[in-house]
């Protein structure tokens, strides 16, 4: 079950969260203050980012979270849609939570959403599988930032 993140699911989120970045899964941990914002943000009503909850069914504990947002790109001739987090917790990974997630993004994307792009470790294999089978395919770029 998928749906969107509400600010009663602020504690499960800052959670998950900091397991995820404390997991193999991403390069590095984040301040606990990007993680306060970014709910901000997705609870917001923000057109820009969106976050969801996964569980197991309506009934169940939270299993995980989805964080998208929206950008343009002239590549893509139009915008993108970034998968920017999908975080799982081990006892609900292999359960097709995340074939779900993703397809849930594919359907309920807006309409003019011309790409759905996401990144991953190089290391993450299990994730890898999941976007190879669910159609994705690799780039060869190198990404590089410079934070403010």
């Amino acid at each position: 079950m998928i749906r969107e993140m509400t600010q009663k699911d602020k504690e499960i989120f800052l959670c998950m969260c900091q397991e995820f970045y404390r997991s193999s899964a991403v390069l590095h941990e984040i301040p606990a203050a990007y993680m306060e914002e970014t709910f901000r943000r997705v609870t917001s009503g923000s057109p820009y980012a969106r976050g969801y909850i996964l569980s197991k069914d309506e009934h169940s504990e939270p299993s995980g979270y989805l964080l998208t947002s929206i950008t343009y790109s002239n590549e893509a001739g139009g915008l993108v849609l970034w998968l920017e987090e999908l975080y799982l917790r081990e006892s609900a990974r292999g359960l097709g939570l995340g074939s779900e997630a993703m397809e849930y993004v594919k359907k309920n994307r807006p309409a003019d959403v011309k790409r759905l792009r996401l990144e991953v470790t190089a290391h993450n294999s299990g994730a890898i599988r999941l976007y190879e089978r669910l159609g994705y395919e690799q780039l060869d770029y190198v990404q590089m930032v410079q934070d403010f």
